[in-house]
């Protein structure tokens, strides 16, 4: 959800670009503004220009490979990539790389010089080292222009910077390479993604809905269970890696309503084939949103949409951030009673906080219980 939407995520989306257009727009000098969770929801939820962008109002046919690519006429748009890897010692690794672009401007401007863009890009790269608790962390800003930054399609390649999601057929996605390294946290990953149940599509055949208003909604499609291979390195410890990855991707110009405050979003993989989203979108007043919703993706692919009364999401033990004071539930109970699923959900470690713009916890879980798994779980307005 993975996001201000939920994706994550997937945070797992989170596009919180729109809190530092300012910065880009005149300059990018300094450091970019601190948010708080208070005003994400504000960022994300519609404002009075929205009619000038797209909208998202209902369901249209995906056309691939053009819609593995940006969606520039829409405010704000995202590439959620998230995973657990094995090194050949055992050793045990979550990552995220996540890449986000938001829409400075409905048209583009008179060029003024080859700076000038109406696209800005943000960038998320964390990697988890399991054995040993830590969490490694990077946000990057960057105009789309000038090649420094952007998304193409034949092949299909989005990047920020060095950090790149590359196609290596021009036809399709994957497979696909998945490349981000930052030295000064002494994490990197380069890993080849390759695609075991093709694509699957969130709400109404892609027309998520998060709010009341039909045109807060995302257009919402996912790879639920990627293969990963490759390599990765967490200090000094260059490992060979294999295990498991998940695409989400999201393109809209507005998403909640007002009074929804933040989400909790979930996307697991279990071990007899099955995966499960889920997410709940938390109200003001401590409600669970009408809108939250989910998937089940058997083991051939085929999904079957989740309401919000066919599962339950319950805090089991929480986990207090010594560095911003946020207190984030690490572990939950999952339960999907029409599909037999009762899991308890549980943060492989406690501190994944991601260091960011606008904090949130996004972070590698393990998964016991009625099945057993992995995957991955994001957090926001806490």
């Amino acid at each position: 959800m993975r996001r201000f939407e939920p994706t994550l995520m997937a945070l797992g989306g989170l596009l919180l670009a729109a809190v530092v257009i300012g910065w880009l727009r005149f300059g990018g000098l300094g450091d970019p503004p601190v948010a708080s969770p208070e005003n994400l929801a504000e960022s994300m939820g519609p404002s009075a220009d929205d009619d000038e962008y797209a909208r998202v109002t209902g369901p249209v046919p995906l056309v691939f490979p053009e819609d593995h690519g940006a969606h520039p006429d829409y405010r704000t748009e995202w590439w959620y990539f998230v995973g657990n890897v094995t090194a050949e010692d055992g050793r045990d690794y979550g990552f995220q790389l996540t890449l986000f672009r938001s829409a400075l401007a409905p048209e583009d401007p008179d060029k003024a010089s080859d700076w000038t863009t109406r696209q800005a890009w943000m960038g998320h790269f964390a990697v988890t080292d399991i054995e040993a608790g830590e969490h490694r962390a990077r946000e990057r800003y960057q105009r789309g222009a000038l090649g420094l930054a952007g998304a193409t399609v034949r092949p299909v390649r989005i990047w920020l910077d060095d950090w790149e999601a590359l196609s290596e057929d021009p036809e399709h996605l994957f497979p696909l390479r998945l490349r981000a390294s930052e030295p000064d946290q002494g994490i990197a990953i380069d890993l080849r993604l390759d695609d075991l149940k093709g694509h699957v599509l969130h709400g109404d055949q892609g027309y998520s809905r998060k709010g009341a208003e039909p045109g807060n909604a995302s257009r919402y499609y996912a790879f639920t269970r990627l293969t990963a291979d490759g390599e990765l390195r967490f200090d000094d410890r260059n490992a060979e890696v294999s295990g498991s990855a998940w695409l989400d991707r999201e393109w809209s110009t507005s998403a909640l309503d007002a009074g929804q405050q933040g989400w909790d979003w979930f996307a697991l993989q279990l071990d007899d084939g099955r995966d499960l989203v889920v997410y709940r979108i938390r109200r003001d007043d401590g409600s669970v949103d009408p809108h939250s919703k989910g998937l089940l993706v058997d083991p051939d692919g085929n999904s079957e949409v989740l309401g919000v009364d066919d599962f339950n999401l319950t805090p089991q033990r929480h986990w207090q951030s010594p560095q911003t004071g946020s207190r984030y539930p690490v572990e939950w109970s999952v339960q999907v009673p029409d599909a037999d699923l009762d899991l308890t959900v549980t943060a492989r470690v406690d501190a994944q906080e991601m260091p960011t713009t606008v904090r949130y916890w996004e972070g590698s879980v393990s998964v016991r219980g009625s099945d057993t798994g992995v995957g991955y779980l994001e957090m926001t307005g806490y």
